[in-house]
């Protein structure tokens, strides 16, 4: 890995651009995306199948959703240590999905008024499950248990080419509506709805360029997560072993050739070690090796101070620390590991919290995908007479200060003076 040290002088460079990285819109990509999007829009299932024999291998000999019998054998083809293992993934995800669902409550700030939410769930969300560089189980799990936990009444998922680890996953959440699309045409379905594919009001989960830059197109029309770029990883550390830093930066690396790899520590000895670590365990990772070549850095700060501040200018999607103490100066994160005990991977598939995260810095303003996307807070208030009289003069007062006056009189014609 190359190794910058922020006293050289091309140090600001890089650093700046690493905080203002985004997931670059490809005009290419834009402009196919926007054609078929536009085309599923107006020419409903004949284009999304024309489509989808296009760019998924779609034949009109596998019919267009997957009945729950194939969902099944899926499950009962699968060796019983991944069935126990998807079983255990989905106990800790739905237990805390189910910590996180808010509640609905009320209370009374003063005498006369109540007020208070209701939490309601959305009535109907798509899940999209990437089956394209490996089959991405963990992501139908991340996406629907969620939205299940958050009593949202029709879950969707597509996915094209689903793997019979993806199916088997299916089958043990319940899914009863599943469809063999993908990619923008996949999106564009669900946003707008054909006769085969139903529209929904919400689309989740991750995808390629594509899938991203067709959620963007659709986003003012139908609700979307985020906006997902390549995975990234920033391990800060004064006192981690190099070989398990290595580890974390090569596991996520191996995801996608685009992948962001950084190391981040004021200890020039540990810096050295890690890149030796991390040459070689990469190269028996072809894909890592690629992404590491291209997008990995260890970055060598003047004090554990500067390596914490520039941890929180990069807001990455996953992050290690070397202990809890640690979690007192993070500000920016998608995901927070601790410890040597705590590799990353594990937070990709079992420990509970949501593999979905935000990335290209957008950490800065939100965490990652949770039963709260699943759900809106409806708020209420109530006046009594009595409350009314003590709290409306106030209101008649702000009224008429913004020059509302209708606001005013619908005040004063329930007899508030």
């Amino acid at each position: 890995m190359k190794i910058l040290r922020t006293t050289s002088r091309s140090a600001r460079a890089v650093i700046e651009a690493l905080e203002s990285r985004r997931a670059a819109s490809d005009p290419a990509i834009t402009k196919a995306v926007a054609r078929i999007v536009a085309g599923v829009k107006s020419g409903g299932d004949s284009t999304l199948l024309r489509y989808a024999a296009k760019f998924d291998g779609y034949t009109s000999q596998s019919p267009l959703q997957i009945s729950p019998d194939e969902m099944r054998a899926a499950w009962e083809a699968t060796p019983r240590r991944l069935q126990a293992a998807l079983k255990t993934a989905a106990k800790n995800i739905r237990a805390f999905a189910q910590r996180q669902l808010p509640r609905s409550w009320s209370f009374s700030p003063v005498k006369g008024l109540t007020t208070g939410q209701q939490v309601r769930a959305l009535d109907s969300v798509a899940c999209y499950v990437p089956s394209g560089r490996y089959p991405l189980p963990s992501t139908m799990l991340m996406t629907v248990i969620p939205a299940q936990v958050a009593g949202v009444r029709r879950i969707v998922v597509v996915s094209p080419r689903p793997a019979q680890e993806t199916l088997a996953a299916a089958s043990l959440l319940g899914v009863t509506e599943f469809y063999r699309i993908g990619g923008a045409q996949a999106i564009a379905a669900l946003a707008y709805g054909t006769a085969s594919v139903p529209r929904v009001a919400k689309i989740v989960g991750p995808g390629n360029a594509y899938v991203t830059a067709a959620k963007e197109a659709v986003a003012f029309d139908c609700g979307i997560d985020m906006l997902a770029g390549p995975t990234e990883i920033v391990v800060t550390s004064e006192s981690g072993k190099a070989v398990n830093i290595a580890s974390d930066l090569i596991a996520q690396a191996e995801h996608d050739p685009d992948a962001l790899a950084i190391f981040i520590t004021s200890n020039a000895t540990l810096a050295e070690e890690v890149s030796a670590e991390v040459k070689f365990r990469a190269r028996a990772n072809p894909i890592a090796a690629q992404s590491i070549r291209a997008h990995g850095l260890i970055i060598v700060t003047r004090s554990v101070t500067e390596s914490r501040e520039l941890t929180n200018r990069l807001a990455a999607e996953h992050l290690t620390v070397d202990s809890e103490s640690d979690l007192a100066w993070v500000q920016n994160a998608g995901s927070v590991f601790i410890g040597r005990w705590s590799p990353q991977p594990m937070g990709d598939y079992i420990s509970g919290p949501n593999h979905t995260l935000p990335t290209g810095g957008l950490a800065r303003v939100r965490g990652g995908l949770s039963v709260l996307d699943f759900v809106k807070l409806i708020t209420v208030q109530q006046y009594t007479a009595a409350g009314l009289q003590s709290l409306g003069p106030a209101a008649i007062a702000l009224a008429e200060a913004e020059g509302l006056h209708g606001h005013a009189e619908a005040i004063r014609a329930r007899g508030v003076r």
